[in-house]
């Protein structure tokens, strides 16, 4: 019992992600951001009221997140890899 105990401890350590890709996912995101923020910048006038003046950005975060949720359900175990 005290094995299994163990095995298990160790297989969720093994799963946490440390500081260095923590720190690159963050470096990642931050630089999508700052170039999605360039790109609106440069859009004609048009499309800047689309992006600003709808519910653009809240469609994205739905589909992104539903995207993300359906991802990690479809996700099989380490062991079947």
């Amino acid at each position: 019992m005290a094995d299994e105990d163990s095995r298990v401890a160790d297989a969720a350590t093994s799963r946490q992600p440390g500081w260095r890709e923590v720190i690159g996912v963050a470096a990642i995101l931050v630089a999508v951001v700052l170039g999605a923020a360039i790109l609106t910048s440069v859009l004609p006038t048009g499309i800047q009221e689309l992006v600003f003046h709808t519910p653009l950005a809240i469609i994205v975060l739905i589909v992104g997140t539903a995207w993300l949720l359906w991802r990690i359900s479809r996700r099989t175990g380490s062991a079947e890899r």
